[in-house]
């Protein structure tokens, strides 16, 4: 979607950055993917998601003097968030602040509103952008919305669309999978 609705190369999508294990080796770490303001030719869909970012970044209290120097936005994308792991926490925590560190505001998209009220508030505590599966709500809030509003894609029409066919092909490898 971020390639085909707002004009980006494979390689402007996404993010890859590098740190150091505790046995000195070179892990190279990445989300999901990556919007760099500058990046989008497009003069309207810039601002749309220059303004989105500003407003994301607001709404968890990013400090006012440390938004205009955010040049875009990483992604970390999921079904849902069942699990209260707290390594998978930690390690999105440590994502958000090298996400900082390089300029870009952090966002979890989540397909789906499979999230624990104390995960989620503990991500927005560590200034996470927490979209929801939600097909109602604003753009810094519902994944749908933001698709929608911001990148130009109605997702949520597309399950619609297709919903006979991604169920069928689910319960084809369900059936495959558990047959004995």
């Amino acid at each position: 979607m971020l390639q085909d609705f707002l004009g980006l190369a494979p390689e402007q999508t996404t993010w890859t950055y590098t740190t150091s294990s505790a046995d000195n080796k070179l892990r190279y770490l990445s989300l999901d993917g990556r919007i760099t303001i500058e990046d989008i030719e497009h003069e309207e869909k810039r601002a749309k998601v220059q303004q989105w970012i500003t407003d994301a970044a607001s709404s968890i209290d990013i400090p006012d003097d440390t938004i205009p120097h955010l040049k875009g936005v990483v992604f970390e994308v999921r079904q849902g968030y069942k699990s209260k792991d707290s390594k998978r926490q930690n390690a999105d925590i440590i994502n958000a602040s090298r996400a900082y560190a390089h300029q870009y505001l952090p966002a979890i998209v989540l397909f789906s509103t499979q999230i624990d009220t104390n995960v989620l508030q503990r991500y927005r505590e560590s200034l996470w952008v927490v979209l929801t599966g939600t097909t109602t709500g604003s753009s810094i809030t519902s994944t749908y919305a933001f698709c929608r509003d911001i990148i130009g894609y109605d997702l949520a029409n597309f399950f619609d669309r297709h919903s006979q066919t991604i169920r069928e092909k689910v319960e084809y490898v369900l059936e495959t999978l558990l047959k004995p």
